[in-house]
């Protein structure tokens, strides 16, 4: 008689054999491909751990610390910290709507906006700023690490400890980078309660350091000062992420709810950020220059009690290395729709080598971190933000489940030329261009950039807005080519 295939072991069998190409603790053999209706599993839930986890690292202290030093009070520096990071996250949360609808990375799905060879502009910007964050990221893990070796076993910070410091770190993040997504989702939601856990033991202590006369005698800062504020904080968190949204909702089952992916994207991003950011802003009133600290993690040990530095210093490292798993992997899965002929989890071969070549720069070369780290995000949140405002459009414009992202063809609903859709393209170029005239940072300040512009960190926005514009007006234009040709 044969066995019954209904039977809890056949099932349990089947369902592994499904979902053996993305299973925890195992290499993901997935790589750009669309994930077929077979192979979706999961809940929007985990988007809570992903980006809870993502957002309970250290730097969003820091954030804290700029709003203060822009000259916000203490009202307006929590406003423009919830406003920017809630705002940016659920324009993130939209894209991942398109992941579960494609099935497919953020940056391969881009191909139907931008053309197969129209994409990889930016597909190579979206991995520069990841190249960027996971640079960032690891050097400030890395003092974290440096700080506890002191502590704990006396070592002090010198030329070859850092950079045994820094190898080390980038071991422990390769190796998540290299598991994959399902990986990812398992850390995230372990690294939320440990780390997190940890983050919540800590603050009572930093936030008795507070000095509540400084910041209840500071003065309103300007309109104009509370919106640059929101334009900072919403470079630094949610426009940074958009690129890499659908890449963690790729696995959805398609009966997934989009307004669940974009409720969870939002809360667990936004919690823990608002919280470490009220956390800067009140340590700011303690420790002078902390928004321009070299070594932030040390500015804020100082301050803490000696028996606390570890657990701190702990909770630090850890938090700061999820995210850079999550900026390795989707950076992994950008340089293979760049066209890179490699297996996925042998792209951060790659990432490796430039971690250690910028952090070797940053932290044995240079003497400055906030300055090129402001310019930074400034400059790649114009890329980001007006590729985000076409692909949005785009997905008004139908649904990304009957997608195809190589696509070629001249005549449809777009116009692509030789892998070119010039409307997406062209709107991109005009909405970077744009953006940078009125785009004000440390090292780079365009001709338009005065006023208002000087000091509000406007030129994204406005960059976002005219791309959107421009191309919803390219559309119209083609829609009457294709009528004409039809």
């Amino acid at each position: 008689m044969d066995k019954d295939s209904s039977s809890p072991q056949l099932v349990s069998d089947e369902l592994n054999q499904i979902f053996l190409s993305d299973r925890p603790w195992s290499i993901e053999q997935h790589g750009i491909e669309t994930i077929g209706a077979e192979e979706r599993h999961g809940s929007t839930f985990e988007l809570f751990w992903i980006w809870f986890a993502a957002s309970i690292g250290i730097l969003a202290v820091v954030y804290g610390a700029l709003l203060t030093a822009i000259g916000l009070d203490l009202w307006q520096a929590i406003f423009a910290g919830m406003v920017g990071c809630a705002g940016s996250f659920v324009v993130v949360g939209i894209l991942g709507i398109a992941g579960k609808q494609g099935g497919a990375p953020m940056l391969t799905l881009s191909r139907r906006p931008f053309g197969k060879r129209g994409n990889l502009g930016p597909t190579l910007v979206s991995w520069i700023n990841l190249l960027g964050w996971e640079v960032i990221v690891t050097v400030t893990a890395t003092y974290a690490l440096l700080g506890l070796l002191n502590v704990v076993f006396g070592i002090h910070a010198t030329t070859s400890w850092t950079v045994v410091s820094l190898l080390v770190m980038l071991a422990l993040s390769l190796a998540v980078g290299i598991l994959g997504h399902a990986t990812i989702v398992q850390i995230q939601k372990i690294a939320t309660w440990l780390f997190g856990g940890l983050t919540l033991v800590i603050l009572p202590f930093l936030i008795t350091k507070t000095h509540w006369s400084a910041l209840s005698g500071a003065h309103p800062a300007p309109w104009g000062t509370v919106v640059a504020g929101i334009g900072i904080i919403a470079a630094g968190t949610g426009i940074s992420w958009s690129n890499v949204s659908a890449d963690y909702t790729r696995y959805l089952p398609k009966d997934e709810s989009d307004k669940a992916i974009v409720w969870w994207t939002v809360l667990g991003s936004t919690l823990p950020t608002l919280i470490l950011i009220i956390v800067g802003i009140l340590l700011s009133s303690a420790i002078k220059g902390l928004s321009a600290a070299s070594d932030p993690i040390s500015s804020i040990q100082a301050v803490l009690p000696s028996w606390m530095a570890i657990p701190y210093l702990f909770a630090a490292i850890g938090g700061l290395l999820i995210e850079t798993d999550l900026a390795l992997y989707s950076s992994g899965l950008n340089l293979l729709v760049l066209g890179v002929k490699v297996k996925r989890y042998k792209t951060v071969a790659v990432d490796g080598a430039v971690i250690i070549a910028g952090g070797i720069a940053i932290m044995v070369v240079s003497n400055s971190f906030m300055a090129p780290f402001i310019t930074f995000l400034e400059l790649l949140a114009v890329a980001l933000a007006t590729w985000a405002a076409i692909f949005v459009v785009d997905m008004i414009r139908g649904s990304y489940d009957s997608s195809t992202p190589d696509n070629v063809g001249p005549i449809g609903k777009y116009l692509y030329y030789k892998g070119f859709n010039l409307p997406g393209l062209g709107s991109w170029l005009i909405g970077i261009t744009i953006g940078l005239l009125f785009t004000a940072s440390p090292w780079f300040s365009g001709p338009l950039a005065k006023g208002i512009f000087a000091t509000s960190n406007l030129g994204y926005f406005i960059g976002a807005v005219v791309a959107a514009v421009v191309y919803v007006a390219y559309i119209r234009i083609c829609a009457g080519y294709v009528q004409s040709k039809s």
